[in-house]
C-alpha cells in the first residue's frame, strides 16, 4: 500500500518536470502589447459610414490594385488573379500563381508584381505568364511574402512576415520571436536585400510622401512602425501609430496626405495576457489538448469584425469606416478615383466604398477624441 502512495507523488513530479523542462519545439519570447482602446472614440462604428457594396470575385480577395488599363486586380485563395472594372463588371481571369497571391502592385512598365505567400515575389506579364523574381533574402528563404509597394526607381519594398513558422501562423504569434523582415528587390540589379529585421509579423507596407520613409503594419502587435529610408535618420525606426483596437493588415497611401489602414479583426485579450509570460506559453505547448488562445479569436467564432482607418501623415486617426452589413476580416484598402476598394481573406467579394460626401479634414481630427 505504501508503494502505491509513493507512485502518485512520483508521477506528479515527473509530470511537472516534463511540463517545465522538457525540450519544446517553440522558443517563446516576452513582448509587451500596446494599450487596447477598444472600439471607442474614433474607432467606434458610426451610422454615417458609407455603404460597403459587394463586387463578387471568389473567396479571399486579399489585396486590390489598379492597373494601367484602368482595371482592378486581386488575388484569390485558389491561386487565381482576376481583374474587373471599378463598377464590378467584365470579371476575367488573368493568371494562376501556383501559390497564394497577396499584395499586388504595378511597376513603371505596367507589369503586375505579386507578393505570393508560398512562392515569394512574382511578376505577371500581360499574357498571364508568371515569373519568379526572388524567393530568398539574406541567405534565407522568404517564408511568407505579404504586402508590397514600389518606389519611383522601381524598387519593390515588401514584407516577409515570418522566417520561423510560415506554415503555422498562430504558432508564430504564440512564440512572438519577431522574425519578420522588410525586404527590397531592385529589378535593375536583381538584388534582394534585407532592409530591416526583427519585426513582429510585418504585414502592410506603404511608402510615405516623397519616399522618405516606409510604414510597416505589424499585425499582432497592433501597431504601425515608421522606418526612415533617407536623410539623417536613414535606417531608424519609430512608432507611427499604436494602441489600436484591431490587428493591422495592409496599408496604402493615397498621395494626398492620407494613409488607408485595414484592421483585419479585434485583438485577443486572452492571447495578449500571456505575452509577457514566455515560460507559461512554453509549458502550455506541452499540455496535450491545451486550448491555446488564438491571436485572432474571430476566426474561431465565425463572427468577423475589423474596419478601415483614415490616418494622416502625423499618425492621427481621422475616421474609421465599419460595414454594418458585416463585411469584416478586412485585409486591404486602396483608394481609386474617390472610391475605396477593400479586400478580405474571408469574404467572397471586394467591398466598394464611395467617399462622396465623406469629409475627412487633414486639419481637423473629425471624430478623434
Amino acid at each position: 500500500m505504501r508503494r502505491r502512495w509513493l507512485v502518485v507523488p512520483g508521477l506528479l513530479v515527473a509530470a511537472a518536470a516534463y511540463l517545465a523542462f522538457w525540450p519544446s519545439w517553440v522558443d517563446p519570447v516576452a513582448w509587451t502589447p500596446a494599450r487596447n482602446p477598444g472600439w471607442t472614440g474614433v474607432f467606434a462604428p458610426d451610422s454615417s459610414t458609407p455603404s460597403f457594396e459587394r463586387i463578387p470575385t471568389g473567396i479571399g480577395p486579399e489585396d486590390v490594385a489598379v492597373g494601367p488599363d484602368g482595371f482592378l486586380y486581386t488575388g484569390l485563395a485558389d491561386d487565381r488573379i482576376v481583374r474587373f472594372t471599378p463598377e464590378g463588371s467584365a470579371m476575367a481571369e488573368v493568371a494562376h500563381t501556383g501559390g497564394r497571391p497577396l499584395g499586388l502592385g504595378f511597376d513603371s512598365d505596367g507589369r503586375l508584381i505579386v507578393a505570393d505567400r508560398d512562392r515569394g515575389l512574382l511578376r505577371v506579364a500581360r499574357d498571364g505568364e508568371v515569373a519568379l523574381l526572388t524567393d530568398r533574402a539574406g541567405g534565407t528563404r522568404i517564408g511568407f511574402a505579404d504586402d508590397l509597394d514600389i518606389d519611383g526607381n522601381g524598387v519593390v519594398w515588401f514584407s516577409d512576415m515570418t522566417t520561423r513558422w510560415p506554415d503555422d501562423i498562430p504558432m508564430d504569434c504564440w512564440e512572438g520571436s519577431a522574425s519578420g523582415r522588410l525586404l527590397t528587390y531592385d529589378a535593375s540589379t536583381r538584388e534582394t536585400r534585407v532592409h530591416t529585421g526583427g519585426l513582429q509579423f510585418p504585414n502592410g507596407v506603404a511608402l510615405g510622401p516623397g519616399g522618405h520613409y516606409v510604414l510597416v503594419g505589424e499585425t499582432f502587435a497592433a501597431r504601425i512602425t515608421r522606418i526612415w529610408i533617407d536623410g539623417p535618420r536613414a535606417g531608424e525606426r519609430e512608432p507611427f501609430l499604436d494602441a489600436l483596437p484591431g490587428c493591422v493588415d495592409n496599408v496604402s497611401y493615397n498621395g494626398r496626405g492620407l494613409f488607408w489602414v485595414a484592421l483585419v479583426g479585434s485583438r485577443s485579450a486572452a492571447f495578449e495576457r500571456l505575452a509577457t509570460r514566455p515560460f507559461l506559453r512554453r509549458v502550455l505547448t506541452r499540455v496535450p489538448g491545451a486550448d491555446v488562445p488564438h491571436p485572432l479569436p474571430w476566426l474561431r467564432r465565425g463572427r468577423y469584425d475589423g474596419c478601415v482607418l483614415a490616418v494622416d501623415t502625423s499618425g492621427t486617426v481621422r475616421t474609421s469606416l465599419h460595414d454594418p452589413g458585416g463585411y469584416g476580416a478586412i485585409t486591404s484598402v486602396n483608394e481609386v478615383g474617390g472610391v475605396l476598394f477593400a479586400g478580405s481573406i474571408i469574404q467572397p467579394a471586394v467591398a466598394r466604398i464611395s467617399l462622396q460626401g465623406l469629409e475627412i479634414s487633414l486639419s481637423n481630427p473629425g471624430r478623434a477624441e
